[in-house]
């Protein structure tokens, strides 16, 4: 068994490029008939939220969530760290805490020496820890490659949760993080670059979304919507929060913050299935003219653990935003939400 393996050469995908394509994953899911959505779920799947929601009382309610991938860097403690800090996101995107968590694992026993799924464990166990979140258990199973995630729960209350519908006509919008880690990664797995040379999207992949601790009650209340930007890239989850909010969502190019050498490892075709992926499920909804092919490839880079983008009030905006660049350093307003044209199906406008 080997040791010092590095994990990307294990597998064809990594992270959340791995994610079934929208396209087709809505496609299977219209041919299923599900059974009936209970009085207590008041969020489901239907609008391609972050996580469902189950009222408890009227002051409680239930935060649910599960994702798990295949290996995006080599080592595998800062794997599990990735995983988790995914995993834990979709909580924070729905305006909730996360709790608990039961750890989902697959792995090669003939192929690889346990001490690597140690790492992983103890990196997912670390970054639980940080975000107060308990791992209360899970499942495993002997399989050809390692794929690792959590299952969350948490809670929020009934009248503070952010619904991707929630936008609002006048709304600023936030990023918190920099786009670019699909790219970054494609170029790890090609071995042209080494985990030290992407020590800044590793971070930022690391990194929790828990934008509750940076803000007053009162600044949360001003966030209407919120969404994390994951496999889909900024443009498929973007067009799903105009899509769900029947607004449109107007984002200027030169606002959306870009890792450092992002453009240069596009330019150097580091792409992934996701990038051609992405284009395809956003292609009738977005408007993006001004842009260069290389351009609209950071719109259609599937992020791992990536930013949250936020719907907020606009006289709030500002005061969010200088709250979250304490911690988020590449926080930036990227946008507004606008009215949708009555003849436009445009959800998605991006400018130069």
């Amino acid at each position: 068994m080997q040791n010092n393996i590095l994990l990307t050469q294990t597998v064809q995908k990594g992270g959340c490029a791995a994610k079934v394509a929208a396209t087709e994953l809505r496609q299977i899911l219209a041919k299923v008939k599900f059974p009936p959505v209970l009085k207590e779920v008041i969020v489901d799947a239907h609008l391609m939220d972050d996580a469902a929601i189950i009222q408890v009382s009227d002051e409680l309610a239930l935060v649910q969530t599960l994702d798990f991938f295949t290996p995006i860097v080599d080592s595998p403690y800062i794997f599990g760290q990735i995983a988790a800090a995914n995993s834990l996101s979709d909580v924070y995107a729905m305006g909730g805490l996360p709790k608990t968590a039961l750890a989902i694992l697959a792995f090669p026993l003939i192929s690889m020496d346990k001490s690597i799924i140690v790492e992983v464990l103890q990196g997912a166990s670390d970054k639980l820890a940080e975000a107060n979140t308990s791992l209360v258990g899970g499942h495993s199973i002997d399989d050809d490659t390692l794929k690792f995630g959590l299952s969350v729960s948490g809670y929020v209350h009934p009248q503070k949760i952010w619904k991707n519908s929630g936008v609002k006509i006048g709304d600023k919008l936030i990023l918190t993080k920099a786009l670019g880690t699909g790219a970054a990664t494609a170029a790890l797995k090609k071995q042209t670059v080494n985990e030290l040379d992407i020590k800044s999207e590793i971070a930022s992949m690391s990194q929790l979304n828990n934008i509750q601790s940076l803000l007053t009650p009162e600044l949360l209340n001003s966030i209407h919507a919120a969404t994390d930007i994951t496999g889909f890239g900024l443009a498929g989850h973007a067009v799903q929060m105009g899509r769900a909010g029947q607004q449109t969502l107007l984002v200027d190019f030169r606002s959306i913050p870009v890792f450092e050498k992002t453009m240069i490892y596009l330019e150097n075709g580091n792409l992934t299935k996701a990038h051609r992926t992405n284009k395809e499920y956003v292609s009738e909804e977005l408007q993006a003219d001004s842009l260069t092919e290389l351009q609209k490839q950071i719109l259609f880079d599937p992020q791992t653990s990536g930013g949250l983008l936020l719907s907020v009030e606009s006289g709030s905006a500002g005061a969010v935003l200088r709250a979250l660049q304490k911690n988020f350093h590449s926080a930036a307003l990227i946008g507004e939400v606008v009215k949708t044209e009555s003849a436009s199906n445009i959800r998605l406008q991006v400018q130069k």
